[in-house]
């Protein structure tokens, strides 16, 4: 295999090489033909009212451009390959046939076979990761006693249940309080500034709300309890559109897979939901789930501010990193596209290294 460089000096080894043979050839022929000044008869002779020499040069530059492009596909030919499988590394898509052995064929190089043998074995290690980190996701995890879920569900009842009975009962009243003053003085006469500060103080409130209704669903208990992925979800989304002025479309498909990759996904997308709300400013959410080739597929999209993915330290960055972390448990991986103004699409792959396992 050759890179670019490489290529572009062997094309113009190639233009030389074949400028020097025409060259020699032609000296010979008119040295045999009793030609004087057999150098000059170069420029003199003309075909089509063109000199000879360029003719010759452009042959030879012509071959130097063959040599180029064939050499280019012949190597593209043999990376493709590679690169595809490289993607679906990446991609996480281990169940893909082309992934499934080593691709040892006859016509091809020694250096092209051992890194398609290597691609195998990298595949092989990999599934075996995977399979290792959601075998370790079921183990549970004591402290004191007690399982790290049973502490963190109960500390996430605790909170919401505080935030609920005062916090958010003070914005309600508040907001009450605030409807009331409005009406009062829509009946009197008040400055345009302080009409103003008076919605000011409304919208504030209002943000404060939708804010505590996102953190009260954020801090939901951990576990299905003991319903399927798809129910959760779907009475999470129902719940969220009775609160929520949010256009909310769904396609859940009832996915069978482990319990543990159900309680992590559950989770994942109470994150997403909670980051969409208090910080994407969006009107429409869209969120699908689907089992494609032994994979769990979990799409959401919303149209709202978006951001730049590249840039950490941003608000909702906590979120995603969350996300990114429960999802790599369990051998997954995110995919974030979003651009400012155009909304965000978040999608999470699983695979499912074992096959058959039960619930």
């Amino acid at each position: 295999m050759t890179d670019k460089k490489t290529r572009k000096m062997l094309s113009a080894f190639s233009s030389l090489f074949a400028l020097l043979m025409m060259l020699i050839v032609l000296f010979f022929y008119m040295l045999g033909t009793d030609q004087t000044q057999p150098w000059l008869q170069l420029f003199q002779v003309r075909i089509a009212y063109v000199p000879l020499i360029f003719y010759i040069i452009g042959i030879a530059l012509g071959c130097g451009l063959v040599t180029f492009v064939v050499f280019t596909y012949f190597q593209k030919k043999e990376i493709a390959p590679i690169a595809e499988k490289l993607r679906l590394l990446v991609s996480g898509n281990f169940k893909d046939t082309s992934l499934n052995h080593s691709d040892v064929y006859s016509d091809e190089s020694k250096e092209l076979t051992m890194i398609h043998q290597d691609i195998f074995q990298i595949t092989e290690k990999l599934k075996d990761m995977s399979s290792e980190l959601q075998e370790l996701n079921t183990r549970p995890q004591y402290i004191d006693g007690q399982t790290k879920e049973e502490i963190l569900a109960s500390e996430r009842h605790r909170l919401a249940r505080e935030l609920h009975d005062s916090v958010s009962q003070e914005l309600f009243a508040a907001m009450m309080m605030m409807s009331a003053v409005t009406e009062k003085t829509n009946e009197s006469a008040i400055s345009e500034a302080q009409q103003k500060q008076l919605q000011m103080i409304s919208s504030i409130i209002n943000n404060s709300q939708s804010e505590m209704r996102a953190l009260l669903l954020h801090l939901r208990p951990v576990t299905l309890e003991e319903k399927s992925l798809k129910k959760g979800i779907e009475q999470l989304l129902r719940e969220l559109q009775s609160k929520i002025k949010l256009s909310l479309k769904w396609d859940i498909e009832d996915v069978d897979i482990p319990r543990h990759i159900e309680d992590q996904l559950f989770r994942v997308i109470q994150e997403l939901l909670s980051n969409t709300l208090r910080h994407s400013k969006a009107n429409e959410l869209e969120v699908y789930l689907h089992l494609i080739e032994e994979n769990v597929l979990l799409r959401v999209v919303d149209d709202g501010v978006g951001f730049n993915p590249d840039q950490k330290e941003r608000a909702g960055s906590y979120g995603l990193r969350n996300v990114r972390e429960r999802i790599a448990a369990v051998g997954g991986t995110v995919k974030v596209i979003s651009f400012k103004n155009q909304g965000t699409s978040i999608e999470i792959k699983i695979p499912l290294i074992k096959e058959g396992v039960n619930k």
